[in-house]
């Protein structure tokens, strides 16, 4: 599926089954609070805090689509064609960054 089809799919669906957007505020609250429980299974998953039995059941993919659900509705409303500026991001970091990956001796 493409970005613009995600976005499309998500002004659907809060037409179809929500009442509106919340406003961007309350979005970018939200956004924060998803990243939030990205970070605390990856850190418990991945990291070196051990993770606790509640966290061995949270799922990962569903909290990284919470984020891009939310970061689909802040892209919508505030009028931004999230397919077209990944494209542009993807362009330049693909020309700024190609050498500077390739030559960093951390990553060999």
């Amino acid at each position: 599926m493409s970005i613009k089809k995600a976005q499309q799919d998500v002004d659907d669906w809060i037409n179809t089954h929500g009442v509106r957007y919340f406003n961007e505020l309350t979005n970018m609250a939200q956004l924060t609070e998803e990243v939030g429980e990205v970070a605390r299974i990856i850190a418990r998953r991945y990291g070196e805090q051990s993770e606790k039995e509640s966290d061995k059941k949270k799922d990962l993919g569903e909290e990284l689509a919470d984020v891009l659900f939310v970061t689909l509705c802040l892209a919508n409303q505030t009028g931004v064609d999230l397919q077209e500026a990944f494209d542009r991001k993807l362009e330049l970091k693909t020309r700024r960054d190609h050498d500077r990956h390739h030559n960093n001796e951390k990553l060999k």
